[in-house]
Parts: structure tokens; sequence; C-alpha cells
């Protein structure tokens, strides 16, 4: 880092920040203001933040750690839910609109009544706000700390950091972010979430075109990786199709279990498998149901089809530049330090401190509008104003952070803490799916599913004698018990009242069967036709996936398969026309 690097850094940090307070007053009005943006947000800006949140500061160190050990089939930890995001763009979008909520635990009592309506959105509340999302941040932190010591910022300022003061330094950073982000609200977040995104985007696709230059070319690059021994890295499935029968790939780096987990359990029995929490905060803050479905359909492209490849064609040069490196995470700042020229170098850096503030903002009002919203509005200061409902969502925040500060102390590996946060979130999906579209899940058998998926994950991911050491076994099992016992607490318990189905049905207008007594009673005719929809969402199945792999089998110069790709995703484009899905396309 030269001296023209750190003073890009510097004019980056003062203009986010400058960003974030010249907003603060169009948070300042009330709570709808701070947490949902006056639900004025557009669709172009709401999608584009979605994608800047799911970008952190890990995330180019986790995909080269993906590929350098089980290749780019490894992605399918995270490609499995482009089904739950597609889902959600053509199923959900428009009923969380349509909720007019704040947070998705506020649904809860909208959904359900009673007594136990409150505890569930309590529960969720506080499991949402401090120990999953406070996970989260410390994750972030984690991985920015590995990022500042793979860079050797500290050293190459003149100074020989401890790893207390490289935590203090993440920290640091974080405290910058709440400061906007608590003054501003969610206005602060998405703005600085914009600009944030093109310029991570931007550092990303610099280290790929540096990379590529240093090995030869792609074609070079494409070759090396092939002659590389004992894994088939290329591989975007590690199965192939052999005298009409699945062969399972031994060269590939992902087993069987963890791989039938990723495509055909994770996306429905993880925690956002309706949308998810911060998704939904999006979702809830646009202008109407029209913008929302084009904000997710522009999330999914841009997460999906733009951004994958950099990531991956940097990792592919880590393994042929750095064939021996122990930690394969570290091949991404290694490539920066090593090839960018200065000035390139400082923006790169910003890009990637770009990355870490969109995420870290996000969780931080993300957290603070549980806390606000769905514990002190709901249970201790029902009468409070709505300036004081800002000014304790700006509270919140600051406690938000500090949390997470603290579990950044305990948090030692990257990889680690993320299947932690995969294991702790799964088991209450189905759940989250079914109180949409059937009249009979109640209360009772959310909160089962919600504490039961937390308390398994977490005893099989920490505790030695429950330890499941397979990952993809893991989440299998905590799927299974999880809906075991959510099944047999919801059979148990009674289900929701009339006039509490009744509210809700006419509220949202789900479709479906499962809320035939409803339209019967209410004279309500549904606003989805689900059987249609659930059409649409394979249709943009095709069309994402399909677009996806036609990219990266062109960039490793497969024209054959990257136009067959194409066709896919011509006819996945074609469905949607016909099923008039295609009109809300950004």
């Amino acid at each position: 880092m030269q001296p023209i690097d750190w003073l890009i850094v510097a004019l980056y940090l003062v203009g986010t920040m400058g960003l974030g307070l010249a907003l603060s007053r169009r948070a300042s009005k009330s709570l709808a203001d701070y947490f949902v943006s006056g639900r004025s947000l557009g669709w172009w800006l709401a999608g584009i933040s979605m994608a800047a949140t799911t970008f952190s500061i890990d995330t180019p160190l986790y995909i080269a750690g993906v590929v350098g050990s089980r290749g780019i089939a490894g992605n399918w930890e995270w490609w499995s839910f482009g089904v739950t995001h597609a889902v959600m763009i053509y199923v959900f979008a428009r009923l969380w609109r349509r909720a007019e909520i704040v947070t998705d635990a506020e649904l809860t009592e909208l959904r359900y009544g009673g007594r136990m309506a409150a505890i569930l959105r309590a529960t969720k509340a506080f499991l949402f706000a401090v120990p999953i999302n406070c996970i989260g941040i410390g994750y972030a932190m984690l991985a920015a700390i590995e990022v500042i010591d793979g860079l050797q910022l500290w050293q190459s300022a003149g100074i020989e950091p401890s790893d207390q003061l490289k935590l203090w330094s993440a920290i640091g950073i974080s405290a910058l972010v709440q400061i906007y982000a608590g003054v501003s609200g969610l206005w602060g977040v998405v703005a600085t979430d914009f600009f944030q995104f093109f310029l991570a985007l931007g550092g990303a696709i610099a280290v790929a075109i540096a990379a590529v230059n240093q090995v030869g070319g792609m074609g070079s690059l494409v070759e090396q990786v092939q002659a590389l021994p004992d894994r088939d890295v290329l591989a975007f499935v590690p199965f192939s199709f052999s005298g009409g029968w699945l062969q399972w790939s031994q060269q590939a780096g992902i087993t069987a279990s963890t791989f039938t987990a990723y495509a055909f359990v994770q996306w429905w029995a993880f925690r956002r498998s309706d949308g998810g929490g911060e998704f939904i905060q999006r979702l809830a803050a646009t202008r109407d149901e029209d913008r929302a479905e084009q904000a997710a359909w522009l999330f999914n492209v841009t997460h999906y089809v733009i951004r994958t490849w950099p990531w991956i064609v940097v990792a592919l040069a880590a393994l042929v530049l750095y064939p021996d490196l122990a930690e394969r995470e570290l091949g991404y700042p290694k490539l920066m330090l090593d090839f960018l020229p200065p000035a390139a170098l400082g923006l790169v850096v910003a890009s990637l401190l770009a990355a870490f503030m969109s995420t870290v903002s996000t969780l931080i009002n993300w957290g603070a509008s549980y806390l606000t919203n769905d514990l002190y509005a709901r249970f201790w200061r029902p009468e409070a104003s709505q300036s004081e409902l800002v000014w304790a969502g700006r509270l919140s925040s600051l406690a938000v952070t500090a949390l997470s500060a603290i579990a950044a102390f305990y948090a030692t590996d990257v990889r680690s803490v993320f299947r932690l946060v995969i294991a702790i979130g799964t088991g209450p999906g189905l759940v989250l799916i079914l109180r949409w579209f059937w009249w009979r899940i109640n209360a009772a058998a959310e909160l089962a599913a919600m504490v039961v998926g937390f308390a398994i994950g977490l005893g099989t991911t920490l505790v030695p004698v429950l330890r499941i050491e397979d990952f993809g076994w893991r989440l299998m099992a905590t799927a299974a018990i999880t809906a075991a016992i959510w099944l047999g607490v919801m059979v148990l318990t009674k289900p929701e009242s009339d006039g509490t189905l009744d509210a809700f049905y006419v509220k949202v207008r789900p479709g479906g069967p499962g809320w035939r007594r409803q339209q019967q009673r209410t004279g309500v005719m549904p606003a989805q036709d689900l059987g249609k929809d659930l059409q649409r969402a394979m249709a943009a199945l095709l069309l994402l996936f399909g677009l996806m792999f036609a990219v990266g089998e062109f960039l490793l110069l497969d024209s054959v398969l990257g136009f067959v790709m194409l066709g896919v995703a011509a006819i996945g484009r074609y469905w949607l026309w016909r099923l008039g899905g295609a009109k809300m396309l950004p």
C-alpha cells in the first residue's frame, strides 16, 4: 500500500460517511421512515441494496477457498439459495409487500393470534437480532481481520500488529458504519449500498483481469487448471451421465451427501425459505407490489449471473499461481498484493471495505429493527411516540454493534462460522413456506420449528458428543428432526381462530387450496394464482441458472455448453412470456 492507496481508501470512507449523514433527516420522521424508508424505495435501489448486502469482505476469500478445495461445484453451498430466490420473485415478493410489515417477526401476529403469537414474535425477534445476527456480523468482522492480515495493511503503514490490534481495526470500521447506519436508518444503508455495490463489483473484476493476464489469458488458465491432479476443478456439478446412468465424480471435491443437502434440502429448510429477513425489509420498503417483484429480479441477476464469475476466475488463477498455498482463502489477497499497481490496489482495498460496510450496515439496521419494532414498541413501550421509536432504533443499532464486537472476539475460523450460521438457521424453512398457504399451521408449530432447529444446529456443530462432521448429513438431520417435532406440536395444539385467519387472508390474499374456507367465509377472492406463480418460479429458475452457467461456460471457453445453457435460458424466458411473468423483468 502506497500513499496514493491510503488516500483513496480515506476518501472512500469520508465520502460514505458524508452520504449517510446527509440522509439522516429523511429517517427522523417515523419508525417506517427509519426502517422501511417510508415505503417509497425504488425497485432498482432495493434490488442493488439486496445484492450489496450479500457481498461481504469475506465473499471473494470464501469462494477462493471453496474453489481451491472443492472445485467450482463447491459453489452449490450458496448457489442452492438461487432456488429460494427464484421462488421469492413470483411466489412471495407480492405477499410480503401486501402484508405491510416492518419486520418478518411482525408477520407472526398478523398470521397468528393470542398469547402464543406474542411469545413467537418476541422469541423470533430476540434470536434474529442477537445470537443469529450478531454471530453474522462477528463473522464479517473476522473476515475483515483475515483480509487486513492477508493484505498486510498494518505492515505497509510501518506497524507490526498484534491480534488485538487487527480485531480492533475491524471493530473500528464497524463503529464508523454504525454512525451513519444508526443516524440515517435504511435510507442511508441503501444509498451507500448502491455505490458500494458497484465499487465492490469493479474491484472484483479488476483483480480477475490482473490475475488472468498474469497466467497468459483465459485459454492458458483453463489448460493449466485442467492439468491439475486429483479433482475436476472446472465441473459445475459433481456428477456426470454415462450410459444413461448418473455417475458420481470421484474427482469432485464435494461429497454426495453435501451436494444432496445443498440442492434438495437447504433451500426449503433454511430460515430464509420465504425470502429472508433483510430481503423482506427491502421488499416491504418498495412503493408497490410490482416494484417488489422487479427488485427481487434485479437482485437475482446481479447476484448470480453477474457477480459469480469474477470471483471464480480469481480463485482458478490462485490455484495456478500458488499451487502450494496452504490456506486457499488467502489466494485472493495475495493476487491483489502481487499484481495490482498503486492506485489500483487502493481502489480494490476500498472495494473490499465497501463490501464489508454494505453487509454490516444492513445487519446493524436489520437487527435494530427487531429490537425496536418487535420488542421495544410491542412489549415495552407500546405508547411510544414516533420520534421516541426513531431514537430507540438508533440506540438499538449501537447495542447490536457492541454485541457483534463481542462475538468477533470468540470467532476463530471464517469457514466454520459460516457453516455455523447455516446450521443454526436450518429447520424452520418448511413451516415458513406453508404458513402462507395452509390455514392449519399455527404459532406453536412455527415456534417449535425455530427453537428446535436453532438448538439442533448449535448442538451438532459445537457440542462434541452431538457433533456431525459431515455437513450434508448435519443439514439433513436437522431438517428431518425439526420437521418431525413441529408436525407433532401442530397436531397436538389448536389451530388459529377463524377471526385471525380471516383477517390475515383478507389482507394478504394468498392463493392455493389451503385457504378455501376463508374464501367462502369472507367472499374475498385471492390476489394470487399459486399454480401459475409456481410455474413462473420454475421458468425463472431455468432463466437464472441458464444465464449463470452460460456466462461461465463461455468464460471457460466451452462454447458448445455455453450455447446449450443459453438455450435453457431462452426456454425459461419464453415460458415466462407465455405465463405473463416476463413484463416484470427489470
